[in-house]
């Protein structure tokens, strides 16, 4: 483990990207609660809400001005996921395109860069679908059976299938992984593995099919489905077999960002308890005069701070170029169980009322949920730090 001199990481003081933060509420102004239900009732994609985030450019935040976006850091990108989902929104429908574009930005030619990442800045081109998990392989990525074989002409052809992929109806692009080389011929079970950027316009119908999955939450996930899908030599991104390592540097940027929304939920859910734990008055008082309500109120917020700690952290290190995967892990793990602690108590402090759709706190109550699991279960990730920090022995 690289060391990290702890006096290179900063702590900003106060609210970081204040300007951003109030820009993006008052964005969020005009998605209030009603909308997010009528898209579960209808069970529909927040066109919307993603069109004005998008001509707003703050889904471009991370792309360099070159290209056409803002060139900021991870830690403006956090702040806007993060506000999205504080003032009730979800960020879901449309926060991939923040960590799969790294990849493209990262190691993707000259050539794929000028001829995507502008259009992904304007938002003419969606780069939303992440296909790595699979079926029977779940988290285990290095196990994934979909393959890429080059034919006679030098075109990879794509043969398997990923399940949880979200978006992928509403994604123009798909960073794909997929074998390249037999596992029995690689010394490492990571080698051999292969990044694309594929065309889903091109392919559906030609050897990509996609399959809704009804799920609890409205994500637009899919099954995906490759038969024979024939794609030009130039999407391969990198160097072929070199794709888990390209893969696995999106997934760090994934995790600190989906941390930053668990913060966004967390701010949330203690706001909405704060406020209705006050203005609740029962047997002449506020409720949240009561200890019994009060201090798992406290507890939930405390708790909430030092996760976002833990969440800065880990954007600094990554800003500084550090690898950071620990602190990736550690801030998605500490601000998901913050997060649905603070919504476990909201639910309390509203009692019956938490259950009727129209304060949006079990529409809430439910997004927060899969953070628990997704997109990385907290098993795997103390399994990482068990391991992989702490050097503990390998369970198998």
């Amino acid at each position: 483990m690289q060391p990290i001199d702890i006096d290179e990481i900063t702590l900003p003081a106060g609210q970081p990207w204040a300007d951003i933060r109030e820009g993006v509420a008052r964005l969020c102004e005009d998605f209030p609660n009603e909308y997010w239900l009528k898209l579960d009732k209808d069970d529909s994609y927040p066109h919307d809400f993603v069109r004005t985030l998008t001509e707003s450019g703050f889904l471009g935040a991370l792309i360099p001005e070159e290209y056409g976006g803002s060139g900021l850091p991870l830690s403006a990108a956090g702040a806007v996921l993060e506000t999205i989902h504080e003032r009730g929104c979800n960020a879901a429908a449309c926060h991939a395109q923040m960590y799969t574009m790294g990849t493209v930005l990262k190691y993707g030619s000259d050539e794929q860069k000028q001829k995507y990442l502008p259009g992904i800045a304007s938002g003419e081109i969606r780069l939303q679908a992440f296909g790595v998990t699979e079926p029977t392989t779940g988290s285990d990525t290095t196990q994934l059976k979909t393959r890429a074989e080059k034919n006679a002409a030098g075109n990879y052809v794509i043969n398997g299938q990923k399940v949880w992929t979200s978006r992928a109806f509403e994604s123009d692009l798909m960073l794909l992984l997929a074998r390249t080389t037999p596992t029995a011929d690689v010394t490492r079970r990571s080698d051999g593995l292969s990044t694309f950027l594929l065309d889903m316009n091109e392919a559906k119908g030609n050897g990509l099919s996609l399959s809704k999955i009804d799920a609890m939450i409205n994500h637009n996930t899919c099954e995906v489905f490759f038969e024979n899908l024939e794609i030009p030599a130039d999407t391969l991104v990198g160097e072929e077999g070199k794709g888990f390592k390209y893969i696995v540097d999106s997934m760090n940027a994934e995790r600190i960002l989906i941390a930053y929304e668990c913060i966004g939920d967390a701010k949330f859910f203690i706001r909405k308890a704060v406020e209705y734990a006050t203005d609740r008055v029962v047997f002449g008082k506020p409720i949240g005069a009561n200890q019994g309500i009060q201090f798992p109120i406290a507890q939930a917020y405390a708790q909430a701070q030092a996760a976002e700690l833990m969440v800065t952290k880990a954007a600094a290190l990554f800003e500084g170029g550090h690898r950071a995967a620990a602190e990736a892990n550690m801030a998605k793990l500490l601000a998901a169980d913050a997060s649905w602690a603070a919504a476990e108590t909201c639910m309390q402090v509203y009692g019956g009322f938490a259950f009727a759709r129209e304060y949006g706190i079990e529409r809430k109550w439910r997004e927060a949920r899969l953070y628990q699991t997704a997109p990385i279960s907290k098993n795997m990730i103390l399994g990482y730090l068990g391991q992989h920090v702490l050097e503990l022995p390998r369970s198998y």
